[in-house]
């Protein structure tokens, strides 16, 4: 008798607010009618007693009893519609549309291919002047993108295809070449995560003041053609070109953040980095006449600005309360002021001033430890240095220094970790003020290359 070969039963189990979200991701990998099973949302912060009750409560979307389908699942043989294979492809439609520009506004908009302002329609012509931008074939491959690497499909998109976005994001032909490096990097302006992610665009070298970008005063504002359409290019393109940005399905910020419409795209003020400091890029490997765009991945930046202490020990007054809060990394934005204010200190390198700030600040132990469930068991079998701070109690400050760096999502799995805290100096000098964030550094490329 043959008997047919399967591999491990399982039974995913997903909250009701992912329903249509695990359906339609089952179905682009070819099982449309995968068995999963649903429970009620939220789920974090349930009691054991909470958590009992739902195990044995009903699947919100069936309405069976839930521990039963669940065991169902992974028992019962498949039926001939659960057997079906086939991989569900969005539709790519004609390859061009005639209609009023006023009713082409309104389609863009419809279909989720926009921020949802106004954009330049991406006419025949729009798109040759836009690929005058480049020496690359307008069908050559830049790379491949997913609102989420691993857990959708992902797509992949030419030289071309850039351009017709480019276009609608409103930017110029000179600033396409770092269009077009931001797409090779895989990485989307708008990740899936429920943690409304934002993202960070940071360009280093001479390309900055070739096409003017802003890198003094209003850097982060809407106060520069470059910084403005090369930013908000990004969020068209991962949209268009890597099926982000669909609330419920491909994106589940749970409150969004207005960081992606245009990803606080600037440059670094590297004409007024203090001496021995270096440029961002250059601190990556990079030649100080390489032109390279630099990606952070973080949730927020905060104002801040103390008079009454040194730069030096009221960034780290802050940093010991913003660890306190934080998974475990910073991004420092310094103004020109504050950066040369740190050196006159002492500080002859962003690096020194680093060690500085992480042998300084400090997060509370109960704290450190929480979700660090591999940690707290290597420390019980007395691995150091995890034995040495549980024996330090709740009450122990453990040092920035002890937390583990880890990759964002969305980062290349070869990518170097990133410090646990990094700096950009930017800024117009107009006040001492500085900007610090859990913005984590994920990688920089070259711009060079798309020229």
């Amino acid at each position: 008798m043959e008997v047919e070969k399967l591999g491990i039963p399982t039974a995913p189990i997903v909250t009701i607010a992912f329903e249509q979200l695990a359906k339609t991701n089952a179905a682009q990998r070819g099982m449309p009618d995968e068995r999963i099973c649903f429970t009620p949302h939220p789920m974090t912060n349930k009691t054991d007693a909470e958590m009992y009750q739902v195990l044995m409560g009903k699947d919100p979307v069936t309405g069976k009893p839930f521990m039963a389908e669940v065991i169902d699942a992974i028992t019962k043989p498949l039926s001939a519609d659960e057997k079906r294979t086939g991989e569900v492809r969005p539709s790519t439609g004609p390859s061009t549309y005639v209609d009023t520009p006023e009713n082409l506004q309104r389609f863009y908009a419809d279909n989720n291919m926009s921020d949802f302002q106004p954009i330049i329609l991406p006419t025949e012509e729009k798109v040759e002047w836009m690929l005058k931008g480049t020496s690359h074939h307008p069908d050559e491959i830049v790379g491949k993108m997913s609102a989420a690497q691993g857990a959708f499909p992902e797509w992949s998109y030419t030289v071309r295809h850039v351009a017709i976005n480019a276009v609608m994001a409103g930017a110029q032909p000179e600033f396409f070449p770092a269009i077009l490096a931001l797409a090779s990097t895989g990485q989307t302006a708008i990740f899936s995560s429920t943690s409304s992610f934002a993202r960070m665009a940071v360009v280093n070298g001479p390309y900055r003041d070739k096409i003017k970008m802003n890198y003094g005063i209003g850097a982060l504002g809407p106060f520069n053609d470059a910084n403005a359409t090369i930013g908000r290019a990004w969020t068209i393109l991962s949209k268009n070109l890597g099926g982000a940005g669909l609330p419920g399905m491909t994106y589940m910020g749970t409150t969004g953040t207005n960081f992606n419409y245009n990803n606080m795209c600037c440059a670094e003020t590297e004409d007024k980095l203090p001496d021995g400091w270096k440029p961002l890029h250059v601190r990556h490997g990079f030649k100080p006449t390489d032109s390279t765009v630099s990606i952070f991945t973080g949730w927020s930046l905060t104002n801040v600005c103390y008079f009454g202490l040194p730069y030096h020990e009221m960034i780290t007054h802050w940093l010991t309360h913003y660890f306190s809060t934080n998974n475990g990394s910073v991004n420092l934005v310094l103004d020109p002021t504050v950066a040369a204010d740190v050196k006159a200190h002492g500080f002859d390198s962003q690096d020194a001033f680093r060690e500085y700030l992480i042998k300084n600040s400090k997060t509370p132990a109960w704290l450190y430890w929480q979700r660090r469930d591999k940690e707290m068991a290597q420390a019980k079998q007395g691995v150091e240095p995890f034995a040495s701070y549980l024996k330090m109690g709740p009450d122990a400050d453990i040092p920035v220094s002890r937390f583990v760096p880890r990759r964002w999502p969305g980062a290349p799995p070869n990518s170097p970790l990133p410090e646990t805290i990094e700096m950009i100096v930017m800024g117009g000098e107009t006040n001492t003020y500085w900007l610090g964030g859990d913005f984590r550094y994920t990688g920089t490329t070259s711009i060079d290359k798309w020229v």
